[in-house]
């Protein structure tokens, strides 16, 4: 193989997937990227076995071929290089000579075969979307899963076809289990890809997904046996599906009745207060008292080593008087991903979780379960 490119375009590339790369894996060639060179084209793949990326790049093809380079080798190669045009050349006993014009590099790199072989899509049922909406969904919900080994069925958002009212939305939920969040939204064609009893997918796949749905202004989705494949023009992404059954949810979301009671907040003024209450409270105490009455809400922070905080809001409610605990973290993190600047919260007592939603958020609900303090 031998090839020539634009520096940028070499750059562009080789950054994209440094969040696919593997850093630590007993498998070294989880960490190269595979550079294939056929038909004007450069396409660099990457992969860690669990998301798939690979995208084409135009480059002068002088000789057509495949090698596997080390990710951060050619990152900091391309990036610390003031040259318009970078030079790749395939030599002999598994050697690579790149240059700038100026730095002259022979690097060794393992054998392209031992690269893993990426799924091909055949026949494979795609289906658009909006890019911004997509990303909303996936912001909206991936803060809610777990990052803990036990909690594998929890360790990514799960997707599936809703029908709601006679009419089918795409729905994503997640839950660490002590909070969820759910968003729905119409989506043409979503009954197409067969998602009715859902699929699982992996968290950090769903982080290079954010980023490529960002990029685009639509992007193709569809399922292919075990994989979920999102497409676009030149570059394909490819995410292996957690093995693993979700838990049942749905009986955690009641029917919205006439009697509920809401209590609405500006949403910077709620980040803010619970950002004052995690002051004192430390790793271990995690906790802040919601003490509602009709006229206002006192927020108590207590820590027995550093002290304590409390903030009174006043508030328009008119149910009976409620004394809950919640985790002021799960509030933040569940506000950040909202729109609407004012919220509401449906809170009806110790035992039950707080329900938060907001004007211009269509679709999403989260929920958090209270603590004992």
């Amino acid at each position: 193989m031998e090839i020539k490119i634009n520096r940028e375009t070499l750059l562009k590339g080789i950054y994209r997937v440094q969040g696919v790369l593997e850093k630590r894996s007993n498998m070294p060639i989880l960490s190269s990227v595979l550079l294939t060179a056929k038909d004007d084209k450069l396409k660099i793949s990457a992969t860690d076995l669990e998301v798939s990326f690979e995208k084409s790049y135009p480059a002068k093809i002088i000789e057509s071929g495949d090698i596997t380079i080390s990710g951060k080798q050619l990152l900091d190669i391309t990036r610390e290089t003031n040259s318009d045009e970078i030079h790749i050349t395939e030599k002999e006993n598994n050697k690579v000579y790149i240059s700038d014009g100026n730095a002259h590099y022979n690097l060794s790199f393992l054998p392209p075969d031992e690269f893993p072989v990426l799924a091909e899509i055949n026949e494979c049922v795609l289906i658009e979307i909006n890019g911004k909406l997509l990303s909303e969904m996936i912001s909206k919900t991936i803060y809610a899963t777990t990052m803990e080994e036990s909690g594998f069925r929890l360790s990514g958002v799960f997707i599936q076809e809703i029908l709601n009212k006679e009419d089918i939305y795409f729905r994503m939920v997640s839950t660490d289990g002590h909070r969820l969040s759910l968003i729905d939204k119409k989506i043409p064609d979503i009954e197409k890809l067969g998602l009715k009893d859902g699929v699982l997918i992996p968290k950090k796949s769903l982080i290079e997904l954010n980023k490529f749905a960002l990029e685009e202004e639509t992007v193709f989705i569809g399922l292919q046996k075990n994989n979920f494949i999102v497409k676009k023009n030149e570059a394909v992404i490819v995410i292996r599906l957690l093995d693993s059954k979700f838990p049942d949810y749905k009986n955690m979301i009641p029917e919205a009745r006439e009697d509920d009671k809401f209590i609405s907040f500006n949403k910077k003024n709620l980040i803010d207060t619970m950002k004052r209450m995690m002051i004192v409270g430390g790793d271990q105490y995690k906790g802040v008292t919601f003490d509602i009455s009709e006229d206002y809400i006192e927020m108590i922070s207590e820590n027995p080593d550093l002290g304590d905080v409390k903030e009174k809001i006043k508030i328009e409610y008119q149910g009976a008087p409620v004394t809950v605990g919640f985790n002021p973290k799960y509030f933040i993190d569940v506000l950040q991903s909202m729109e609407s600047e004012i919220i509401s919260l449906k809170i009806k007592n110790e035992n039950n979780p707080c329900f938060i939603t907001g004007e211009i958020d269509e679709g999403f609900v989260g929920l958090i379960m209270p603590i004992r303090i």
